[in-house]
């Protein structure tokens, strides 16, 4: 297995640290999002020891996984969050995180949304373009306030991820690249309700070479010391998130450790806290979703497959992204077999793992698919009418239901004739 040192087998039954997770699908049904409390936390431990001697904020990137407890559990390590809309943000501030440790991100905020970040006196907003910088002067100045802002800069560094991930390169849609800076820097000059606070990029995420933050990291201290020329005063520098993670253990993630490395010599001299926007690497391998072999069926070709009762509509990533996720088998098996684990959404899309050699387990027992607490429960959806699951929390014997499994009333609820 990889990474996931609070799920392991005791007696050759998966476990979530002290809690086996045959009799957590027994009490609250499949599919189950089942997270590791002490994996969270672990996580967390690990990042702040890399950047301990850098002056920082770290600010947990709710995209992620953005269930109330999971926030909250960073809320108590002292973190913030990053949040990307008006949902976000409610959903940040009901955790309990202080209104002054939040950053609003997001391409494209609506009038609303900027307006209840104001409201809620949020850290900053992050601008990326100019007609953004215009609409929270304009927000900020009916309010009769001075907006902090970030500007996004996009630094043109195209790191060796999955194009859909990627975020840093002047092809895509986010942030405002070095030729549009002394545009926006004039700009600035003649807004009378936004004050620049800082200056921020993302270049994507799952990246495993650090050479990459290197590379967008010289860009930003280019643009900080422009910046400061200029009359700015610039409080803080924000590098974004996109530390890596393993999903798959013939591929170990970098650890954290070389990026602080080669990033804290090239931050400390600037002289201001630096943001990190940690997600994945917070979540990922913190959690499972664990899930019933429904049938085994094998075709005519010989082909096995096991259809189970999660889908794409639960994690979405292997269809989007093709990714890996390990699959292992809840109760220990000595037979293996190769087969497709499939689900029940009526797409070919809908697979976890493709020709993968698994533990040969039976019709009704359980499978748990690996890495699961990034980008998972927050793309569910209710294609085919399927209902959202249930999660939960393990922290050492104790477990918390996290979520309710929707019903089907909640299907229609908003809907009217």
């Amino acid at each position: 297995m990889c990474e996931h040192t609070d799920f392991h087998y005791i007696d050759d039954v998966l476990s979530c640290e002290d809690v086996r997770l045959d009799h957590l699908a027994e009490t609250y049904g499949t599919p189950l999002y089942v997270t590791s409390k002490r994996s969270l936390e672990e996580s967390a431990r690990q990042f702040e020891e890399a950047f301990a001697s850098l002056p920082h904020m770290t600010c947990y990137s709710v995209k992620a996984n953005f269930n109330l407890s999971v926030i909250r559990t960073f809320a108590r390590q002292g973190f913030g969050c990053d949040v990307n809309s008006g949902g976000e943000l409610f959903r940040a501030l009901n955790a309990g995180v202080s209104a002054e440790k939040i950053i609003f991100a997001g391409v494209g905020k609506k009038d609303e949304e900027i307006g209840y970040a104001l409201d809620s006196g949020v850290l900053m907003l992050k601008a990326e373009s100019l007609s953004e910088l215009r609409a929270i002067d304009r927000e900020a100045s009916a309010r009769g306030v001075v907006a902090p802002v970030a500007l996004r800069i996009n630094p043109n560094v195209t790191a060796e991820t999955h194009p859909y991930i990627t975020t840093g390169d002047s092809k895509e849609k986010f942030g405002i690249d070095e030729a549009g800076l002394e545009e926006a820097f004039s700009l600035l000059r003649t807004l009378g309700s936004v004050r620049l606070v800082c200056l921020d990029m993302h270049i994507g995420s799952q990246i495993f070479d650090p050479e990459y933050y290197v590379a967008a990291t010289a860009v930003l201290l280019d643009i900080f010391e422009t910046a400061k020329s200029l009359g700015f005063s610039i409080g803080y520098l924000d590098i974004g998130g996109g530390f890596p993670v393993t999903y798959d253990p013939r591929k170990p993630a970098t650890p954290i450790s070389h990026f602080a490395e080669k990033l804290i010599p090239m931050l400390a001299p600037a002289g201001v806290p630096v943001i990190f926007e940690p997600g994945r690497f917070l979540v990922a391998n913190a959690s499972v979703l664990l899930s019933k072999i429904l049938y085994r069926k094998r075709n005519h070709t010989g082909k096995m497959f096991f259809i189970v009762d999660a889908g794409m509509t639960e994690l979405i990533r292997p269809a989007l992204y093709q990714s890996h996720h390990e699959v292992l088998s809840v109760t220990r098996h000595e037979q293996t077999v190769v087969a497709d684990v499939v689900g029940p959404v009526c797409e070919s899309s809908d697979f976890f793992a493709r020709h993968r050699t698994l533990d040969d387990a039976a019709e009704g027992e359980l499978i748990a698919v690996m890495s699961a607490g990034a980008y998972a429960a927050v793309m569910s959806s209710n294609y085919n009418g399927r209902l959202r699951p249930a999660e939960v929390m393990v922290d050492g014997s104790n477990v918390k239901l996290i979520r309710r499994r929707e019903t089907y009333e909640q299907l229609i609820a908003d809907e009217l004739f």
